[in-house]
């Protein structure tokens, strides 16, 4: 992984630790850690709370710990901690020994709870789910003390332990703190510790019936493994009042909450429930859709961990939320990518051209550059012949005014080989489309120079008909159609918005012959068109190719405009 710029200004996160560094705080020490539910797949906004929480522990020398706050498993799966500990690694991090799970610690967490019970600061209450709500109260009327708070200690330990038993139906009763039920912060109005629930947990089986909330979980897991600064989003900020009751109550070490501006990026939804909605609904095509802001989605659309770890050191860590424009995530690909990716040539939508005055049995070798940013990436051989493909978008029979281009009369460079002159135009007699070109090559101009020193407008890509590779190739744009997704009339939702256009499959494509040993994974910039990636579900009888993100950067126009 690389450093981040140690030059640059101090974000706020960094001026605190800073700031107890100088103090001694926490005996010099820096202990982070990033704590995902194992309840869905990490998406981009992850990845920032990645690279913050491991680049603060590299930067000041310390731990940084990977832990599961498995507390819910209704909602969780192997399948999903698989998935996340693959994104991290991917990400560049390790967490080398320090794998942690919340249900590790479910022990000492009931053992804290029974803590409580006796101190007077929990009780068990008998309220439904809803009537809890409805004692709960709302931003401007305090909460209803729950009839069953006070019952005494001996009743609390009773009923805790008859829980913990299994002699209840689920959701009958639930562990509650006894904190303030009118506190402005609604957090605070008696949170639920523990609820009573019969569900198989991915870890511990059926050892457990009742299970604690991630708000008694959180803080006390952090506690355990002596985090120093606990590090989340603001959705987070209204519950640090608890997370600090909790530990101040049971008198344990207690590590300092700090909240930092989750990422929210335009023409996308973060929202874990509503990427759920968008696989289960048939949307896309799962969790690794090339269209979805998951990592393992942009992983197989052919992003680089670079790239994103770019774009989470330039947006910065904030105390408020903002949107972020997309195009910003694609202009750090983009550059990433033109330093490391081959150049290649693919024609999407061919064309059939005929150069009338090239030898029928010759096929030349021609030089190509595979990447003019890096000459230690050498060069490689593009066959060239008679019958050739170009782009049909490289053709008209009557150009408009700037299009210059192929066209009748008119002449161009091919790359990397001659000069030809289109003589004349093949047409289907039914449809009147036009399915060949006849031209001439000037045997003169090889390698794309004229000795005569003569100029041509256009440089067109194109491949040896006899020797491209067949592929399909897919073209994505964005899942939504809007900025903000969630931009829609009264009585719609989000999905209202989403982008029928956001994926083109082009069959018949064609690419280079060197392709056929590119594997999945495999990045290329197809010259005039892209960069793309080497699809996992390729065969060996046609590739398939994801277009990472197109050729035009629009972020610098962005950026510029945002400057005035």
């Amino acid at each position: 992984m690389e450093k981040s710029d140690t030059k640059r200004s101090l974000n706020f996160i960094e001026e605190i630790i800073e700031d107890d560094l100088r103090t001694n705080k926490w005996d010099g020490r820096v202990h982070t850690r990033f704590p995902p539910e194992p309840n869905g797949y990490l998406h981009i906004g992850h990845a920032k709370s990645i690279c913050l929480n491991f680049g603060l522990a590299a930067k000041y020398n310390g731990p940084c710990n990977l832990r599961f706050d498995d507390t819910n498993p209704i909602k969780e799966e192997e399948e999903y901690v698989e998935s996340i500990m693959e994104d991290v690694r991917w990400l560049g991090f390790d967490w080398e020994d320090r794998l942690y799970y919340a249900s590790d610690y479910f022990d000492q967490l009931h053992e804290w709870a029974v803590q409580l019970i006796k101190t007077g600061k929990a009780y068990v209450c008998d309220l439904t789910a809803e009537e809890t709500r409805q004692h709960r109260g709302t931003l401007t009327k305090p909460g209803t003390e729950s009839p069953y708070r006070n019952r005494s200690v001996e009743d609390n330990l009773d009923l805790f332990t008859r829980m913990r038993a299994g002699e209840f139906p689920d959701g009958s009763r639930t562990l509650r703190a006894k904190i303030d039920m009118s506190a402005p912060n609604m957090n605070m109005r008696d949170p639920v510790m523990y609820r009573i629930l019969r569900a198989s947990h991915h870890r511990t089986g059926d050892t457990w019936c009742i299970y604690p909330m991630y708000d008694f979980t959180h803080g006390q897991s952090d506690s355990i493994e002596r985090i120093t600064h606990s590090v989340c989003t603001l959705e987070f900020e209204d519950h640090r009042p608890l997370y600090d009751w909790f530990l101040d109550e049971l008198g344990v070490y207690h590590p300092r909450q700090i909240e930092f501006a989750r990422l929210d990026l335009t023409y996308t939804v973060m929202s874990k429930r509503k990427l759920l909605e968008l696989v289960q609904g048939g949307y896309v095509s799962g969790w690794d859709d090339p269209r979805m802001p998951t990592l393992c989605g942009l992983r197989r659309r052919g992003y680089t961990p670079e790239s994103i770890r770019s774009f989470c050191q330039r947006i910065g860590v904030a105390k408020f939320n903002s949107t972020i424009d997309i195009a910003l995530l694609e202009h750090c690909l983009r550059e990433d990518l033109n330093k490391r990716a081959r150049r290649t040539m693919a024609v999407l939508r061919p064309l059939r051209v005929v150069i009338d005055n090239y030898p029928e049995d010759l096929v030349e070798d021609l030089d190509a550059v595979n990447n003019p940013e890096d000459a230690g990436m050498g060069t490689r051989k593009v066959p060239f012949s008679r019958v050739l493909y170009i782009e049909r978008d490289d053709f008209r029979e009557d150009p408009p005014r700037k299009f210059f281009r192929l066209a009748p009369g008119r002449e161009v460079r091919l790359r990397y080989a001659y000069f030809i002159t289109c003589v004349s135009v093949v047409k289907d007699e039914q449809t009147g489309e036009v399915v060949e070109l006849h031209c001439t090559y000037d045997p003169e101009t090889r390698g794309g120079n004229a000795p005569d020193g003569r100029k041509v407008k256009a440089t067109l890509h194109w491949l040896s008909a006899a020797h491209a590779v067949p592929a399909e190739v897919r073209l994505y744009d964005h899942l939504f159609n809007k900025p903000d997704p969630g931009d829609v009339p009264e009585g719609q939702d989000y999905k209202a918005n989403l982008n029928p256009d956001s994926l083109t499959v082009l069959d018949g494509c064609y690419v280079e012959p060197a392709m056929t040993n590119a594997v999945p994974g495999d990045r290329f910039q197809f010259e005039r068109q892209g960069y793309f990636c080497v699809d996992p579900d390729s065969t060996s009888g046609k590739l398939a190719f994801n277009r990472t993100v197109p050729l035009r950067d629009t972020w610098a126009k962005i950026a510029k405009t945002q400057k005035k």
